[in-house]
C-alpha cells in the first residue's frame, strides 16, 4: 500500500502533476534527498520549488519532489515510503502545522533511522526541533509579515484617508482574508495586519478600522480548505459586493489578505464591478503577502497597493547551505553565524521586505 502511495504521489520527471519529479546531476553525491511540499498549487511554494530545484542540482545531489496536495495523510505516506526506499535526507514543508504533531511524527520516523530533517516555510512549536539534534527549520518570523503589512497599511491610510473613505463617514471599512485556522503565519498576519494599522491611525488621530460586517465577531473570512486560495477570496468578495457596494453607499474600502493569492482573488471580484482596473478611476487599497511576480506587476500598474516579500530564493539558498553541511559530514547547523537563528532552537529566520509602488 505504501509503495502504491509513492507511485501515485511520487511519479517521474515527465509527469510531475502526478505528485513527484526526480532529478540527478551527473556528479550526484551519496545523498538521496526527498523534498516534500505541502501543495504544488500554492503560488508561493511554486517559487520556492523552482529555486530549490536549482540549488539542489547545483549541489549535485539526487532528489525527488513530492506533492502532498494539502493532505497530511498523503505526505505521511510519502515520507514513510521514502524512508523505506533509502532516502537519507528529508526536506519537509509540513502540511498540518496548527499543532506540532505532524512535524513530530516526521522527526520520530527520521530519528529512528538516523536521517536528518530540514523543515521549511510552515512553522510549528520549537519543541519539535529541540527533540532531535539532526533537525532544523528554515522559514520566516511568523509575526514579522503582519507587523510590516499593518504598519504599511496604516501609513498609506493616513496619507490618503479622504480618498479611501469612499462614503465620507470618517471611517475605513475593511475585509480580512485569512489563509488557514491555526497556522502561525495566518494567525499573526491576521492579528497584526489590523492591530499595527490601527496603532498608526490612532497616533494620527484617526478612528480604528471597522470590519465591513458588524455581525462577524471574528473579523476575518477564512479559506475553509486551508489552501490560501484566490478562488476562496474571489467567492467571498463576490458575495460581499452583492450587499456592500456603491449603490448602497457602504462599499468595502480596504482589502487585507494573508497572501497574494487571496489578494489577487479579491481583485478579480473587484474588477468585475469596475474597481482596481488598470487606468481606471475607482481603486481601493489591496494588500497581500509574498510579493509574487503577478502581484508585483499589479502593484506597479496601480491595481494592487502593496505586499510583503517572502523571499523564496533566499529560503532555498539557506536550505541548500544546510544540505551542504550534511554533504560534508558536518553538523546540520554548522556555518550558520550569518543567519538569524532563534536562541532556543535550530530555526533560521529569513527576513521579509516591503514592496509597494513607492519601493
Amino acid at each position: 500500500m505504501m509503495v502504491g502511495a509513492l507511485a501515485a504521489c511520487g511519479g517521474s520527471p515527465s509527469n510531475a502533476d502526478n505528485g513527484g519529479e526526480t532529478a540527478q546531476s551527473e556528479s550526484a553525491s551519496s545523498l538521496k534527498v526527498g523534498v516534500f511540499y505541502y501543495n504544488y498549487a500554492d503560488a508561493y511554494i511554486s517559487t520556492v520549488r523552482t529555486a530549490m530545484d536549482a540549488e539542489l542540482e547545483a549541489l549535485g545531489v539526487e532528489f525527488t519532489n513530492f506533492d502532498a496536495q494539502n493532505i497530511q495523510a498523503n505526505q505521511t505516506d510519502q515520507i514513510n515510503t521514502a524512508i523505506t526506499d533509502g532516502y537519507n535526507l528529508l526536506i519537509v514543508n509540513v502540511v498540518e502545522n496548527a499543532s506540532p504533531d505532524a512535524a513530530q511524527n516526521v522527526v520520530n520516523a527520521a530519528q529512528a533511522q538516523n536521517i536528518p530533517v530540514i523543515f521549511f516555510n510552515r512553522d510549528f512549536d520549537a519543541s519539535v526541533i529541540q527533540s532531535y539534534a539532526d533537525c532544523a527549520f528554515v522559514g520566516t518570523d511568523p509575526a514579522e509579515a503582519g507587523h510590516m503589512q499593518g504598519k504599511a497599511i496604516g501609513e498609506y491610510l493616513v496619507a490618503n484617508y479622504d480618498t479611501v473613505d469612499l462614503n465620507g463617514d470618517g471611517k475605513i471599512s475593511y475585509v480580512m482574508f485569512k489563509g488557514q485556522e491555526g497556522n502561525p503565519e495566518a494567525e499573526y498576519r491576521t492579528q497584526y495586519g489590523v492591530e499595527d494599522a490601527n496603532a498608526v491611525l490612532e497616533e494620527a488621530g484617526k478612528p480604528a478600522l471597522e470590519f465591513y460586517d458588524p455581525n462577524n465577531t471574528q473579523k476575518y473570512l477564512v479559506d475553509q480548505t486551508g489552501a490560501w486560495s484566490a478562488q476562496a477570496a474571489t467567492d467571498y468578495m463576490n458575495t460581499i459586493l452583492g450587499q456592500y457596494n456603491d449603490g448602497n453607499n457602504n462599499m468595502v474600502e480596504l482589502v487585507i489578505a494573508n497572501n497574494d493569492n487571496m489578494a489577487e482573488g479579491a481583485i478579480s471580484a473587484l474588477q468585475s464591478v469596475g474597481y482596481n482596473v488598470e487606468g481606471g478611476d475607482k481603486t481601493i487599497p489591496v494588500y497581500g503577502v509574498d510579493a509574487l511576480a503577478s502581484a508585483v506587476e499589479k502593484i506597479d500598474a496601480g491595481i494592487m497597493t502593496g505586499s510583503v516579500k517572502q523571499d523564496g530564493e533566499a529560503m532555498a539558498a539557506t536550505i541548500a547551505s544546510l544540505v551542504t553541511n550534511i554533504q560534508n559530514g558536518e553538523e546540520i547547523m554548522a556555518n550558520t553565524d550569518q543567519y538569524n537563528v532563534d536562541s532556543d532552537s535550530a530555526k533560521i529566520r529569513v527576513p521579509y521586505s516591503l514592496y509597494t509602488a513607492e519601493g
